[in-house]
């Protein structure tokens, strides 16, 4: 999502093990979400140890590393239909998926929320580095950038770290970059993310995150969280 590497590659959609759609590299071996579900891994990961586990708040600020299919931002506007809070949500992506990619994803179906499916639609088709209304307490902005040089002023409640795994992006995973991660979180704010290897947990704890593993979802064993 992020790196050069993958500006010229052939991607699949394909069917995960609780019937919702992900994207494959099949010359890199590596898929957009877990083979065992991608709904149930999102859930899991970002909505249920990351949004949900946050006190109730009138506003939120959500970042996401990696925009990838949009499902992440999907799963939080349904969430915060229950909370009652303003979001705003921020993510990156360097290499979008294209239109013709995006309208084959089935997550509204999945979800049952075919009144969805337009709101899907403009989180992929709106115009980049600008924010936008995209229902009533939910704005969004999506930048074409790497990480590695996004820059905001902006500071974040939550963050949704959806990088690629370090065998494939080894680069987003280091105690710099985490170090400008934390920087962007209010006290009291978390990192979500679905990789729990020991050198992740290291580089987050260097970067002085107070890190929790947490059960992970169907498939994987940890996950980890961290908070400022």
């Amino acid at each position: 999502m992020l790196q050069p590497k993958f500006v010229k590659v052939k991607r699949e959609i394909i069917t995960t093990g609780d019937g919702s759609h992900s994207v494959s590299i099949p010359d890199m071996h590596v898929t957009y979400h877990s083979v065992h579900g991608a709904i149930q891994e999102s859930m899991h990961v970002f909505i249920e140890a990351g949004l949900k586990n946050l006190p109730a708040q009138a506003r939120l600020n959500i970042f996401e590393v990696g925009f990838g299919t949009g499902l992440n931002a999907l799963l939080t506007i349904i969430a915060a239909e229950k909370l009652n809070t303003e979001i705003y949500y921020e993510t990156v992506e360097q290499f979008p998926l294209d239109g013709s990619e995006t309208r084959l994803l089935n997550y509204c179906k999945q979800l049952d929320r075919g009144d969805l499916e337009s709101v899907f639609e403009l989180l992929h088709d709106c115009e980049w580095e600008k924010k936008i209304n995209v229902i009533e307490n939910f704005s969004f902005k999506r930048s074409k950038t790497n990480l590695l040089n996004f820059e905001t002023s902006q500071t974040f409640e939550l963050i949704y770290y959806d990088a690629f795994a370090p065998n494939v992006q080894p680069e987003l995973w280091t105690k710099e970059v985490f170090e400008k991660m934390i920087a962007m979180l209010r006290p009291g704010g978390i990192l979500v993310t679905y990789c729990s290897k020991g050198d992740v947990r290291r580089a987050m704890q260097a970067a002085a995150f107070v890190v929790e593993k947490l059960p992970g979802p169907k498939g994987k064993r940890e996950m980890i969280r961290g908070t400022r």
